[in-house]
């Protein structure tokens, strides 16, 4: 049906005026979305500062004369005024409510729930201690793969994590999308139970193969899960070997050492002419295919650092810095972690490791040789060694007497 409108300014012709103006439907829905966004937005409480904006363009913008425009009561002397004045030109007119341009738009709160004063809520701030702290990762042979670390000890003691492994190979002209390969890990708690907040782990990874047989390099990823009962983890890039440094030849003898020392964390006020004295005596003891290992925890002093220098250019010390060690809280300034590490790191590099600290000696009684008492114990993967306490005679006078006890 369509509409003829007419519009009589002097109002004759025997019957009552009237106009129904021209609805564009696309506007007429386009209104209607808005509107319908409006009323959502009201709803948001933290958005009634966009309200008062949204409104006002609003009623600013309206293209159709259905929709009247309402103005403010700073423009309008009064509401008759306005319609006398639309009535002498024969416009619609819509009056509003006159407010003030500063006025606040109410806002609509929601009631707030009763609490349950007996239901008890925990919020967790920041973590008491890390899942996994890497300190070293080392290639243990042909397919196995050593990760040692820290760890929480509550949640290794009490708790169930696990790790997996996965070796990511590097894409070749051969191979451009190789396949990763994936492993169970086998984890190991060497501390013996004396870790304080931090407890020391080793990640054993141990692949059906090497998992770089070609030579092309890759990636060691390792992924620390917090439970069994949870698939949350954490992955993070272990290891990498870059194409072609693989060499199988290291891992079987001959080694580049005998005899390897692994000390313990030095710390304290150590004795620069105590550790002169303990370096010399076992540089000889060992002979000169022998290599020492120390690790400075904070008691490395400028005048100890002087006695070892010489024996760190002569290539038969090295030294490594662990201060970083002091913010996490194991046992002895972590002295299982470091000595673990040692063991992974240097594992083929000699025929035998010895771990003892800087204030015991090794003594062969009856002038025997080192080599001869080992060649005995060839068979074994360890031995343990008899500790007396030092004799206070500076001198030996009878050799049949035992000055240690």
């Amino acid at each position: 049906m369509k509409y003829n409108a007419r519009k009589d300014a002097a109002g004759g012709g025997g019957g009552a005026s009237f106009a129904i103006p021209c609805v564009d439907i696309k506007k007429f829905v386009a209104s209607l979305a808005f509107l319908t966004l409006f009323v959502a937005f009201w709803q948001l409480q933290p958005y009634g500062s966009l309200l008062t904006a949204a409104r006002s363009s609003s009623a600013a913008a309206s293209p159709c004369s259905l929709l009247a425009t309402a103005t403010a009561a700073a423009d309008l002397p009064s509401s008759n005024a306005t319609a006398e004045t639309a009535a002498s030109k024969d416009q619609p007119v819509a009056t509003a409510t006159t407010a003030s341009a500063s006025a606040v738009p109410v806002r609509l709160a929601r009631a707030a729930r009763p609490e349950d004063p007996n239901k008890r809520v925990l919020r967790p701030y920041g973590s008491a201690a890390a899942l996994f702290v890497q300190f070293g990762a080392y290639r243990g042979g042909p397919r196995t793969f050593a990760v040692v670390g820290l760890a929480s000890k509550p949640t290794h003691v009490f708790g169930t994590p696990y790790f997996k492994c996965e070796w990511v190979p590097n894409p070749t002209a051969g191979d451009p999308s190789p396949r990763p390969v994936r492993t169970k890990a086998y984890k190991m708690l060497p501390d013996w139970g004396y870790g304080r907040v931090y407890t020391v782990v080793v990640v054993n990874c141990t692949f059906p193969s090497n998992p770089n047989v070609a030579n092309a390099g890759g990636k060691l990823l390792v992924h620390a899960y917090y439970s069994t009962a949870s698939r949350r983890y954490e992955r993070f890039v272990a290891l990498e070997e870059a194409p072609g440094s693989y060499e199988e030849s290291r891992f079987s003898p001959p080694f580049q050492y005998d005899y390897l020392y692994c000390g313990s964390s030095l710390y304290g006020n150590l004795s620069a002419s105590r550790i002169r004295e303990w370096v010399a005596y076992h540089a000889h003891f060992f002979g000169p295919r022998s290599h020492f290992v120390l690790h400075d925890a904070d008691g490395i002093s400028s005048e100890v650092r002087a006695v070892l220098d010489p024996w760190v250019r002569a290539g038969r010390v090295t030294l490594q810095d662990i201060r970083a060690q002091a913010e996490y809280d194991g046992y002895y300034y972590n002295q299982f972690l470091v000595v673990n590490d040692c063991l992974h790191r240097y594992r083929h590099a000699a025929n035998w490791t010895f771990f003892f600290d800087v204030d015991e000696y090794l003594y062969l009684p009856n002038g025997q040789r080192l080599d001869e008492v080992l060649g005995k114990l060839s068979g074994y993967t360890q031995f343990t060694i008899e500790q007396n306490p030092m004799s206070s005679k500076l001198c030996v006078q009878n050799p049949s007497r035992n000055y240690s006890r």
